[in-house]
């Protein structure tokens, strides 16, 4: 049985068809699920999530293991119809630009970001360019490394994106503020990390409140260290809150 069952999660992840963005010296490998019975002719809204620094590398699968069975399972295709990508970071480098020395992070926004991110945005932008997706629906996620990087588009590109949901990120919260703090955001962390501790969220969570945010929402789990993706993979309002009507105006 437990022979099975590895055999249906492995070939549900062969759904995400394997692709690559290749701009001049640069790669962007990644993995793309379409939607049950695909139209060509039909925009789809698109999710993108931005995985771990664990996940990195050149295989092209890595970056699946941890949000991509979400993505797979027939109630969700079946529900939320939707192009999914999931990009791989290649090793030692990131998506966004950040120092982290003596418990202490540096988030760098000014200057060019890093090509990881640079080629999800033309991945982004060429999908549009071919009226694939939706632009009024592209949602993006991602976890701890991701996490970070989820904050730092949203920041560089205001309006981009209608939702977002980083898990166990952190970032530079006075430019945040001014750059993107009317995203709509479901902002998870665990209350026992101690990788990416959740003060940053807390305290970002806490200024866009006192700025009268309307659709953000944070939610901490207790007993959770730095794996809070799993619980948040698990919130059955995950998807219906991405995919509700009121993401699709952008401000």
């Amino acid at each position: 049985m437990i022979a099975c069952c590895h055999c249906i999660v492995a070939q549900d992840l062969s759904l995400y068809q394997k692709r690559m963005l290749i701009r001049g010296h640069d790669t962007l490998r990644y993995r793309i699920l379409y939607p049950e019975n695909y139209h060509k002719s039909k925009k789809y809204p698109l999710i993108v999530f931005l995985h771990g620094s664990g996940e990195r590398g050149r295989d092209n699968e890595a970056q699946l293991m941890h949000g991509g069975a979400l993505f797979v399972k027939p109630e969700i295709r079946r529900n939320f119809p939707a192009i999914v990508i999931f990009p791989q970071c290649p090793p030692n480098v990131a998506w966004s630009n950040f120092m982290y020395e003596k418990g202490a992070w540096t988030f760098i926004t000014d200057g060019q970001q890093p090509a990881p991110q640079q080629l999800v945005k033309q991945l982004i932008d060429s999908l549009a360019d071919r009226r694939v997706i939706n632009k009024k629906r592209i949602y993006l996620g991602g976890l701890s490394l991701g996490g970070i990087g989820t904050y730092d588009m949203l920041g560089r590109y205001p309006g981009y994106f209608s939702a977002a949901f980083p898990i166990c990120g952190a970032c530079n919260i006075p430019w945040f503020l001014e750059h993107a703090n009317n995203v709509p955001m479901w902002i998870f962390h665990g209350g026992k990390d101690n990788v990416v501790p959740p003060d940053s969220d807390r305290e970002l969570f806490k200024a866009l409140m006192t700025r009268g945010a309307t659709d953000v929402m944070y939610t901490e789990y207790p007993q959770a260290g730095h794996n809070s993706w799993d619980s948040a993979f698990a919130e059955p309002k995950l998807l219906p809150w991405l995919f509700s009507d009121r993401k699709r105006k952008k401000k």
